[in-house]
C-alpha cells in the first residue's frame, strides 16, 4: 500500500474516530420528555450516589463517566440542586452539574411554626424536625430575645432565594437577618409610640391579619384591638379562639366559620376572652400590610366591630358596647339565615 492510500486510510479512520467520539459524548444523552428537569443531590453524596441518581435521566452512564473522570468530576462531587435539559450531551450533564441553582422559596398564610416547617422541607434539604429544633434550639431564642411560642414573629412572608443544600441553621441565621432588615428605625420607633415590641405588633399585626383581607380597614380593626389593650380589656378576639380551639384539636386542617358561645371558655393561653393582654405570640403568619396596619393604625374611639351584613367582607364598628350588640345580633341573625352552625 503506497503512502498515499495509508494517509487517506487513516484520515478516514480519524474522521470516524472524531465523528463517533462526537456522536458519542457530544450529541444528546438524555432520556426524559420534559423540557427541564432538577437533579438533587443530598449533603456527603459520593459520585456512585450520583450516577443512581441520574440513571433514570441519562442515557449512557458509560459516556457521562468518561466525560466525568476526564474533568475530575467524581473527586470534586457537589451537593445541591442542579438543572438538566433535554437534549443537554454527557459533556453539557457534567458541566451541568457543577452549576448548583437557587431555589426561589415562596411562603405565607403559614398559621404555625410546624406548618412553616412543613413547607420549608419541601423546598430544601434540612427535613422538617431538623428545621423545628434549629428554631426552637434554646441559646438561639435566648440570645435573640424569642422564646418558643414567639420564634414564629421572625419569619416574613416573601419569596427568598437560597441554595437547596443549605444548612438549617444559615437558613435561621438568613431569616434572622431579614427580620433585624426589616425593622427599620423608623419602624422600631413607631412599635415603641405604641409601647410594643417587635414581636407584640406581630402578634397583633397576625390577629389583625385573621380579621380582614381588606386592607382599608385593617389600620381601624388594628385601632381597637390597639384601644382595648392600652385600656387593660380583653382583646376578645374571635381568631385567638379558633387558635386555640386547632391546638387543642392539633387539627389546623380544620376549617371553623363560627365562634359558638360555650368556645369562648376554652382554657388556652391564646384565649383572648378569658386572658386579659396579648397571645404569648403570634396565631397566623401576618403579611408585611397587617404590620404595618397596626405601626400605622387609625386613631379612634371605638372598641367594638362586627362583620357587616349589608357589606361582604367589611365590618362595622362601635364605641358603645349596647351598639355593638345590636350589630352583632344583625350579624348572629344573618348567620343562622344560612345555616352556618360551626
Amino acid at each position: 500500500m503506497n503512502r498515499n492510500k495509508i494517509i487517506k486510510v487513516l484520515a478516514i479512520v480519524f474522521i470516524v474516530f472524531v465523528l463517533v467520539v462526537f456522536i458519542r459524548f457530544f450529541t444528546s444523552n438524555t432520556k426524559f420528555e420534559k423540557e427541564e428537569v432538577y437533579v438533587e443531590v443530598p449533603t456527603g453524596s459520593s459520585y456512585q450516589d450520583v450516577e443512581k441518581i441520574l440513571s433514570p435521566l441519562v442515557k449512557s452512564m458509560s459516556a457521562f463517566e468518561f466525560i466525568a473522570e476526564r474533568r475530575s468530576y467524581p473527586e470534586n462531587v457537589k451537593a445541591g440542586r442542579f438543572l438538566l435539559k433535554k437534549g443537554m450531551s454527557a459533556f453539557q450533564m457534567v458541566r451541568a452539574m457543577r452549576l448548583n441553582v437557587p431555589v426561589k422559596l415562596a411562603f405565607n398564610n403559614q398559621e404555625r411554626l410546624e406548618n412553616l416547617c412543613e413547607r420549608l422541607s419541601s423546598q430544601i434539604e434540612p427535613d422538617t424536625s431538623k428545621l423545628l429544633a434549629t428554631f426552637y434550639e434554646p441559646e438561639f431564642l435566648k440570645t435573640n430575645g424569642f422564646t418558643k411560642q414567639n420564634v414564629f414573629a421572625m419569619f416574613l412572608p416573601n419569596t427568598y432565594e437560597v441554595y437547596w443544600n443549605i444548612s438549617a441553621e444559615k437558613f435561621r441565621g438568613r431569616m434572622l437577618d431579614e427580620y433585624n432588615r426589616f425593622w427599620t428605625k423608623e419602624r422600631l420607633a413607631k412599635a415603641a409610640a405604641l409601647d410594643l415590641t417587635p414581636v407584640q405588633v406581630i402578634t397583633v399585626a397576625s390577629i389583625v391579619h385573621k380579621e380582614s383581607v381588606k386592607k382599608s380597614e385593617r389600620p381601624r380593626i388594628a385601632g381597637v384591638y390597639l384601644n382595648r389593650y392600652k385600656q387593660g380589656m380583653p382583646l376578645q378576639a374571635d381568631p385567638t379562639v379558633i387558635y386555640a380551639l386547632k391546638l387543642r384539636d392539633n387539627n389546623f386542617e380544620q376549617v371553623i366559620k363560627r365562634v359558638l358561645y360555650n368556645d369562648l371558655f376554652i382554657k388556652s393561653p391564646y384565649n383572648t376572652y378569658q386572658n386579659i393582654g396579648l397571645p404569648p405570640g403570634p396565631i397566623a403568619m401576618p403579611d408585611v400590610d397587617a404590620i404595618d396596619a397596626v405601626l400605622n393604625a387609625e386613631k379612634h374611639n371605638y372598641l367594638y366591630f362586627c362583620a357587616s351584613v349589608e357589606k361582604f367582607g367589611y365590618h362595622v364598628f362601635a364605641s358603645d358596647y349596647n351598639e355593638h350588640m345590636k350589630n352583632a345580633k344583625k350579624y348572629a341573625d344573618w348567620l343562622n339565615k344560612q345555616g352556618t352552625n360551626r
